[in-house]
């Protein structure tokens, strides 16, 4: 009788644990496409002024009058790679209605690996070299990939870590708002 009681004890615990721990996981917001807290947002988004790995002078306002997401990755980063065909979904269909751009700013790669990457995988928007860290320092960044969701007047408007989808982009400029 007492052994018998003494499960009841330690089995009834550990159910209740359990329970818990699988509706916490279950109702979790999935690996990407999560929002997360930044004192960037609601502020005008640092500027970013720096070479593309082809050389060209890049400007964050060139984006003025459309939404842009300014995404931090790099190739050895397994998150980044698994995002980077939902960033090419969401390029292709934004360049066709001209309301949105992707940025992407190269953090701690090599430029070569970043061009070959790109070479292999698609993406025809502009790849940032960030060598020196500055817009890492800017924007903050804590870890890859890190993505700001940046407004028509400049504004960033979201932070998104652990990786990005084509959906789950679309739905926060629906519900952030139109420009």
């Amino acid at each position: 009788m007492r052994t018998g009681r003494l499960a009841v004890f330690v089995v009834i615990p550990v159910a209740v644990v359990m329970v818990l721990f699988i509706v916490v996981l279950g109702t979790r917001a999935p690996a990407s496409d999560r929002v997360a807290d930044s004192p960037l947002v609601g502020r005008a988004a640092p500027g970013i002024q720096a070479r593309t790995l082809e050389g060209e002078e890049f400007a964050l306002d060139r984006y003025a009058g459309r939404w842009v997401l300014v995404n931090f990755f790099a190739t050895w980063c397994g998150p980044c790679r698994r995002e980077h065909p939902e960033l090419r979904r969401f390029a292709t269909e934004h360049d066709r209605t001209g309301d949105a751009g992707v940025v992407s700013v190269v953090f701690q790669d090599d430029p070569a690996a970043v061009r070959r990457f790109f070479d292999e995988n698609g993406g025809d928007w502009p790849i940032v070299d960030d060598s020196g860290g500055r817009a890492v320092l800017d924007y903050g960044v804590a870890g890859i990939p890190e993505s700001y969701l940046v407004d028509c007047d400049g504004v960033v408007r979201a932070k998104v870590t652990g990786g990005v989808t084509a959906a789950g982009l679309d739905g926060l400029i629906r519900e952030l708002g139109s420009c």
